[in-house]
């Protein structure tokens, strides 16, 4: 019998696991259970089908399942789920449209993903209230605008899917409430930058901040069903509340770790809630890995292991895995939760530590600015005000993150934060970047290199 590798889950980590081990490993049998019937597609980009800047579902599929399965010869099966694993003998369960079958493997990856969380609210499980996590999920949503053509919607949650989804709904002509339980919008990042996204998004839809559902209910008038939804929501401590009348609900309160597999066969969990994991992708169960969405990563940062569920580490630390089973042993990639988010016309953008309080818990001294700035040179036409928000530690002056709003040269700016993280740098190195310069893209001193400068005097008169 050849080597079997088994990958649960066939998206980002699990198919480009599959991918390098293939060209690591031509003789590896390489076999991919997905439990839908979609395969290696853009999460990402669901908003933007929903908005109709992407024509097609279909488009956001990568590579076809025929690619995968007569050009990279590995065994893609759709429809498949795994619902249970058995180290002892080393087989898997799975469940078909013909019935239960088993599968033994050699070496086996988990890359299950995540799922929606859906808080517990009365109501939440009533018609025309939705969640987005996958294909399946769009095409609801999708049939339900083109269906009843809602005039009205409410988001439950302000992270970066709400952003996203508010602009796509606002884009249809409908009229958007947003309600986040905490006091700001993009929780992830600091406080200087969403109270400009929350002062920009204004302009579009209507917030409440620092509330929660209670319940929802069928509308009623006069004992009529007339395909609204009541909601009723209040601060935390407020006992009267109120109400709220919509159309459609997008709950959009973040994800959790997909776990229940692992958690069954007896593989340790960390602290997050992810799965653990050594260096390169290994379960605390021999010949069991994980990765994507499903799995704890290293913070380039603290070095400790978190939680952050991103696109590009999911593929990179599947590709790691996929080559140490090929035979070529590759350890995962850091990660510094590098992330950028379009809310309307602002691009938003996030890495590495930004909260105080946060750094402080991981044994940090820092110190953090918040600078305005222009994208470009001042006289230059089309100049747009940028604000980046810089920490670092006291001690050596280590550079610990930054957040970063405006509505051009942020999703690129931010990158040159997250380069110099990885690399370690001071902020007094960051200062000294040598940095492209004309006045159609940046001010002489780019607002990167500025914040930088500002914060270095910072820590020297501290």
């Amino acid at each position: 019998m050849k080597e079997r590798f088994v990958i649960i889950g066939g998206n980002a980590a699990g198919l480009s696991a599959a991918s390098k081990a293939r060209r690591e490993n031509p003789n590896l049998e390489i076999v991919v259970l997905e439990k839908s019937t979609w395969a290696s597609y853009g999460a990402c980009g669901l908003p933007y089908y929903l908005k109709g800047d992407v024509k097609d579902l279909e488009d956001l599929v990568a590579i076809s399942p025929e690619v995968f399965r007569k050009e990279r010869n590995i065994d893609l099966r759709l429809n498949h789920e795994v619902i249970k694993i058995e180290p002892e003998n080393k087989t898997i369960t799975i469940n078909t449209s013909s019935g239960k079958t088993s599968l033994a493997y050699h070496k086996l990856l988990i890359s299950t993903g995540a799922k929606a969380v859906k808080p517990r609210i009365e109501g939440i499980n009533l018609p025309g209230v939705f969640s987005l996590r996958n294909m399946d999920d769009a095409q609801k949503i999708k049939h339900y605008l083109t269906e009843y053509s809602p005039k009205s919607v409410l988001i439950i949650g302000g992270g970066y899917l709400g952003m996203e989804m508010a602009e796509a709904f606002h884009s249809l002509g409908m009229t958007v409430h947003i309600i986040e339980l905490l006091p700001h919008l993009l929780n992830s990042f600091c406080s200087e930058i969403a109270e400009v996204v929350e002062q920009h998004i204004k302009n579009y839809a209507n917030l409440h901040l620092g509330k929660l559902v209670r319940n929802v209910q069928i509308n009623k008038i006069n004992n009529i069903n007339n395909g609204q939804l009541l909601v009723q929501f209040a601060a935390e401590q407020d006992k009267t509340g109120e109400n709220l009348v919509t159309d459609l609900i997008l709950v959009a309160t973040g994800i959790a770790p997909e776990v229940s597999l692992a958690q069954e066969a007896g593989i340790k969990l960390g602290k997050t809630g992810a799965i653990a994991t050594d260096g390169y992708g290994k379960t605390s169960i021999p010949d069991i890995y994980a990765a994507g969405d499903c799995a704890e990563v290293k913070h380039i940062v603290t070095g400790k292991p978190v939680y952050i569920p991103l696109a590009l580490s999911a593929n990179r630390n599947g590709r790691a895995v996929g080559s140490t089973i090929g035979g070529k042993a590759t350890p995962l990639a850091p990660v510094a939760g590098t992330a950028v988010v379009k809310v309307f016309q602002l691009e938003v953008a996030t890495t590495g530590i930004t909260s105080l309080e946060v750094a402080r818990k991981h044994g940090f001294d820092p110190l953090k600015i918040t600078i305005a700035s222009s994208s470009r040179a001042g006289y230059y036409p089309g100049a747009k005000p940028i604000k980046i928000s810089l920490l670092a530690d006291s001690f050596g002056g280590r550079l610990l993150g930054a957040s970063m709003v405006g509505e051009e040269g942020v999703a690129k700016r931010i990158n040159i934060i997250a380069t110099a993280l990885l690399a370690g740098f001071t902020v007094e190195e960051l200062e000294n970047l040598d940095l492209a310069y004309a006045p159609p893209f940046s001010p002489v001193w780019d607002p990167v290199l500025t914040a930088a400068k500002v914060l270095t005097n910072k820590l020297i008169t501290w």
